[in-house]
């Protein structure tokens, strides 16, 4: 060997030393970030000791002798598992990412900006009653403890972006309920959608996707109703059983919000011990209270109501004037402000936020206005003043039986939501809580944006808290929400013209009226039911059709009972063949829109075939039958899946296609950590079953990503008030060098729940500051 290449290989080797040292020790530096979770932190803040013990998953057990303490130890044990996440989502509410990362940000700052969702917090917290103000102040206090005590590494996400946190405020955490009002209301866009679609496709076609009625409408409660696009907002499970009914005498209550899926989960669990109660549920990082849980006394949960609370108003702008609007009092002046936008890497951008008496003008955000000589403004009931929704979760978590928590439900006011309980007496029921408006006239039944001018279709209150849906009693055998019309038969006020499909809520019933007694284990596999009642009804429908066109691969089809079982081919063929058939029928008469509307509605493919209109294919010569479209879409599926899984359909799973990936907002664009850093499994379920496993509709090819789906599962008896089980979508730490960043995925796949009891061989207690 020469002397030259002899130096080179120990130069080579030199460099790849130095590169392991350079990588082992800056994972060794950025693990000394993970939290602390052993032996004493003395602080100020703390009133007296408080114990934090975890269990074998993280989820932590707070031990304190004032509410105070416990929300402060809250607070430091949030910041210690999540403080990105909190940091990103204040900054997503005040319209400030652009200043972290670029101009990428600046259109979501743009809209946050405009709705004034953190101004909307700062008003929560100055209206705040006492003991609200004290809850936020103590929680803050623990968050900003641990900033200013840190020592090691901060989250990676904050080396990587290149900036530190700044301290917590408490209208840092009074936003994630005003972008939880956001997420969870889509009328605003459905109104918009609408527009563009009735004016970009044939009038029947218009009437057939969006007013005429379901072919299922007419089993539900509410009468024959339209259902229309259900977008990833509109979804969750509850129910509660009555003591009748429950195999301990005691009632039964169940829960899984739907909701993104995603790193690091929306939740974080935890057990909250004090002299007053103890607490055991779902919390969010960035507030102090238990969102959805009990106190041993009570237990609540939450699915969206869907209910309309969103209204988009034509402003027309008065001639020659384009800084005045037409009101039915003469011309008005739009109330206008500055707003200054922060973006990393770039100049600060200046943008100007117009206002009608409707609310915040967002066409300026961009999109169709309408025409030239007019713009669309936004009422929505979260941007009501003395919004009091904060003060309703801290009574919730405070009250001891029904009765009070019915009474903290009136100042629960955004975003409308079922909230299903039960209390230990045995009172079981559910309130559709939340400010729904009151209209004096209603315009093209709220699907489209109505004219402002006149003063005609205005909003003049909203609806008393007596006159919302709701039940309660002792003698009920069971109460079923899941985002379906849970209105009473001759019920009148207007809640919305759309209500999403009810496959879930009768499925719900149907498992529940088939069981005896029942018991959590119970509970659990109807939480976890993965059958698809509109998608066997579109088989079973249309399967003949399959036979002719290709009887080898329909034959997968008969024996079909519905399961979406992510280890059978069915599943797989028929979502696929629904997928197709809505392509041939819709791709061509859509003119553009087929993308954006198609979103798995079964009920509207069966108007279309039964119709037969859209059958025909304008671009062809042909004369086409809706079997020939059928039959078609049947050849795609097998091609397309041949393609991508081999020709033999006993190797076909449904879990090839339908996978959650679950990414981490920032890892999930760095190449290398991307594929690192996030998770991705097999799993059961559609957008139909009661496991919900919503998967965007394929653009090209058959993958299926599962990106919806239940965030959290919470079941618990009320004989045994401690034994609460829980399951989460993900884990409890936001760093991936954590052993709790993705633990809990296959129990939440699995279905394997867990107690929140006190335990764990680690404890960190938090001293507070001895006093001379």
């Amino acid at each position: 060997m020469s002397k030259a290449l002899r130096w080179t290989l120990r130069i080579i080797g030199s460099i790849l030393c130095l590169l392991i040292i350079g990588l082992v020790g800056g994972y060794l530096f950025l693990r000394s970030g993970l939290p602390q979770i052993d032996g004493e932190i003395t602080l100020k803040g703390v009133s007296a000791a408080v114990s934090i013990t975890r269990d074998e998953r993280g989820v932590p057990t707070i031990s304190a002798q004032s509410s105070d303490d416990a929300y402060f130890a809250l607070g430091f044990v949030h910041a210690q598992d999540r403080l990105f996440q909190m940091d990103a989502m204040r900054r997503l509410g005040a319209g400030r990412l652009s200043e972290i990362l670029g101009d990428t940000a600046l259109e979501t700052d743009r809209l946050m900006r405009t709705l004034g969702l953190y101004a909307s917090a700062e008003d929560q917290v100055n209206a705040a009653s006492p003991a609200l103000k004290a809850a936020l102040t103590a929680y803050a206090a623990g968050v900003n403890a641990f900033i200013a005590n840190h020592s090691g590494a901060w989250p990676p996400e904050f080396y990587l972006l290149n900036y530190r946190p700044e301290a917590w405020q408490p209208a840092d955490s009074l936003v994630w309920g005003r972008l939880m009002a956001l997420d969870l209301s889509n009328n605003w866009q459905a109104e918009a959608s609408n527009r563009s679609m009735k004016r970009g496709v044939p009038a029947y076609l218009y009437d057939l996707l969006v007013t005429a009625p379901s072919p299922r409408a007419a089993s539900n409660d509410g009468g024959n109703l339209p259902l229309l696009r259900q977008p990833l907002s509109e979804a969750s499970n509850s129910w509660v059983v009555g003591p009748q009914q429950s195999a301990s005498g005691k009632p039964l209550i169940a829960n899984d919000p739907h909701l993104g899926l995603a790193l690091p989960s929306t939740w974080y669990l935890a057990r909250i011990e004090t002299p007053e109660m103890t607490w055991t549920g779902a919390t969010a990082p960035g507030m102090p209270f238990i969102i959805i849980g009990t106190n041993q006394l009570v237990a609540w949960t939450f699915t969206t109501t869907h209910g309309d609370t969103q209204d988009l108003f034509e402003e027309k702008l008065v001639a020659g004037r384009a800084n005045q609007y037409e009101t039915p009092d003469g011309p008005q002046p739009f109330v206008t402000h500055q707003e200054k936008i922060r973006v990393k890497g770039a100049d600060d951008t200046e943008i100007t936020i117009r206002s009608t008496r409707h609310g915040p003008v967002v066409s300026d955000l961009g999109g169709d206005p309408g025409t030239p000589d007019t713009v669309l403004a936004l009422s929505w009931t979260a941007l009501l003043p003395d919004d009091r929704t904060p003060e309703a979760i801290l009574a919730i978590n405070k009250a001891r039986d029904a009765a009070a928590l019915e009474v903290a439900l009136i100042d629960f006011h955004a975003p409308e939501q079922n909230v299903v309980y039960a209390d230990a007496e045995g009172i079981t029921g559910f309130i559709a809580a939340g400010r729904v408006p009151q209209r004096r006239t209603i315009f093209e039944g709220s699907r489209l944006p109505a004219p402002g001018w006149s003063g005609a279709y205005d909003w003049i209150g909203t609806l008393p808290m007596s006159s919302l849906p709701q039940l309660r009693g002792d003698s009920i055998d069971f109460l079923v929400t899941a985002n379906n019309d849970i209105r009473p038969l001759g019920y009148r006020p207007f809640i919305t013209a759309d209500w999403p499909d009810d496959a879930r809520a009768r499925r719900i019933r149907e498992l529940l009226r088939a069981g005896a007694l029942h018991t959590l284990d119970r509970l659990k596999s109807i939480q976890l039911d993965s059958h698809s009642a509109p998608l066997l009804a579109f088989v079973r429908h249309w399967q003949s059709e399959a036979a002719k066109a290709d009887p080898d691969l329909a034959a997968n089809l008969i024996d079909w009972d519905g399961s979406m079982d992510r280890n059978a081919a069915a599943p797989l063929i028929a979502t696929i063949w629904v997928d197709r058939v809505a392509k041939r029928l819709l791709a061509d008469e859509m003119r553009g829109h087929f993308s954006d509307w198609w979103f798995w509605q079964i009920d509207r493919l069966e108007l279309l075939l039964a119709d037969g209109r859209a059958c025909d294919d304008v671009e062809s010569p042909a004369k086409d039958s809706c079997a020939d479209i059928l039959a078609a879409a049947f050849a795609d599926t097998r091609r397309d899946l041949t393609a991508a899984y081999g020709s033999d359909p006993t190797h076909w799973h449904w879990g090839d296609s339908h996978r959650a990936p679950f990414n981490h907002p920032v890892y999930s664009h760095i190449p290398l950590l991307k594929d690192w850093l996030s998770a991705d499994l097999a799993t059961d379920g559609d957008f139909f079953s009661v496991n919900r496993g919503t998967t965007l509709p394929p653009r090209n090819g058959v993958a299926l990503p599962h990106i919806h789906g239940p965030s959290l599962r919470f079941l618990m008896d009320f004989a045994d008030p401690d034994g609460a089980l829980f399951v989460l979508a993900g884990g409890q730490s936001g760093n991936p060098l954590s052993p709790h960043f993705t633990d809990g995925l296959a129990d939440w796949r699995d279905g394997s729940y867990r107690l929140l009891k006190e335990g764990g061989s680690n404890q960190l207690v938090l001293e507070p500051v001895s006093t001379p």
